[in-house]
């Protein structure tokens, strides 16, 4: 029997989306936008040399195909890359209207998202009196903090000490459809902070609001403020069954490393592993070993978009790809006869770019397993209906197996 291992880089974008003029930072079109060309672009002119010198260096993403995907999405060349494909490869453009994580994510996963979501406007404050109402009365405080756009590092420095003062929560958005809660583990609550949104959801979900992210920090004004791993992110439902329903009603094991469980308020899924990236490679290394023939382990590594692509880090972004390029290897040689790697990403996020927020992309679609194949352009929806076929399970929703 086979296994499939779908792993998303998140915001790995490589250019192309043909709509692209349809959506914004800063005011400027995302038209022209492309994560890993100008990174590696940057690379090239020794203009991302902070912690790491030269060329970017993604030796394993490139073999299988990474260069091919991007010129083929985009056109475009990136200096440093260039490799004859071995694996599978090919580049996905999105339908959805958005290009949020939910979006992306549930349509690599087979569902489209039928609607539009609803984004907060840049004004202070942000929020509607009547949420700030319910969130003052369920969190049991007299007032909120913050109540704008704004990034997440950003305004818990700014506001840090006079959360831990007040005792109020700290409230932004940014240009996703989300609702943020920053609030202290232990002068607040992380059980406090968890429950708090986890209460405020459903009123955020019936405004079309993707996802309330609860994001807990420790620390103190002399020594800084820091955020922790135990984020949550309590995310609207799927507007249907999606890939990993379909694997487990075929009576298949459905893993989920990272905020795979959150993106799909744990509908079809197993088991969670978390952590921070290094942590959820280890957890993929020890999946590899461990997952049970005819399985599906489902994956997203967060922090080229967290840390680097919203902060608009280009060096940190290139570090972050050569570590994960460098990983590779190690999952690779623990893959078995009939096993399927498929990597790719949920939308883009070029730090080189205007704004914070992510840039509407196409995005690679990287194979080991099949040996050499090109499969071109293709749909986020072919993914998962790729997977599908690979496992020999239905699949449902528009998507087309490319294998």
């Amino acid at each position: 029997m086979t296994r499939a291992f779908l792993v998303v880089m998140d915001s790995l974008g490589i250019g192309g989306a043909p709509d692209a003029d349809r959506f914004f930072n800063a005011g400027r079109p995302d038209t022209g936008a492309n994560t890993l060309a100008h990174i590696a672009q940057a690379c090239a002119r020794d203009g991302a040399d902070s912690g790491r010198s030269g060329p970017l260096k993604l030796h394993n993403l490139d073999r299988l195909g990474l260069s091919a995907a991007v010129k083929a999405a985009s056109g475009a060349c990136p200096p440093g890359l260039g490799a004859a494909p071995r694996g599978l490869w090919g580049a996905a453009t999105e339908t959805s209207p958005g290009k949020d994580t939910p979006s992306g994510h549930w349509e690599l996963a087979g569902v489209p998202v039928p609607w539009d979501w609803h984004y907060f406007p840049r004004a202070v404050p942000a929020f509607p009196e009547p949420l700030l109402a319910e969130v003052r009365a369920k969190a049991g405080t007299e007032g909120t903090l913050g109540n704008c756009h704004a990034s997440g590092t950003e305004i818990v420095a700014r506001l840090g000490a006079e959360h831990l003062r007040t005792g109020w929560p700290i409230l932004y958005t940014s240009a996703d459809s989300v609702f943020q809660v920053a609030a202290h583990e232990e002068a607040f609550g992380l059980d406090r902070l968890l429950t708090l949104c986890e209460e405020i959801a459903p009123t955020l979900h019936a405004m079309n609001v993707g996802r309330v992210i609860a994001r807990p920090f420790v620390g103190d004004p002399g020594t800084g403020f820091t955020r922790t791993a135990n984020r949550h992110d309590y995310a609207v439902a799927p507007p249907g069954p999606t890939l990993c329903d379909w694997v487990q009603g075929a009576g298949r094991r459905v893993q989920a490393i990272g905020k795979i469980g959150d993106i799909f308020s744990m509908r079809g899924i197993d088991e969670v592993r978390k952590g921070t990236d290094a942590e959820l490679m280890a957890h993929w290394v020890r999946l590899m070993d461990e997952a049970p023939e005819g399985s599906l382990t489902f994956a997203n590594f967060v922090e080229f978009d967290s840390l680097y692509g919203h902060r608009r880090d280009v060096a940190g972004y290139a570090r972050a790809l050569e570590w994960f390029d460098a990983q590779l290897p190690r999952v690779f040689d623990r893959m078995r006869a009939g096993d399927l790697v498929l990597l790719t990403a949920d939308h883009g996020n070029d730090p080189s770019w205007a704004g914070t927020d992510h840039t509407r992309e196409r995005v690679p679609v990287l194979g080991a397993g099949l040996g050499p194949r090109a499969i071109g352009l293709c749909a986020f929806a072919d993914v998962g209906a790729s997977v599908a076929a690979h496992l020999g399970v239905p699949a449902q929703g528009p998507g087309r197996s490319f294998l």
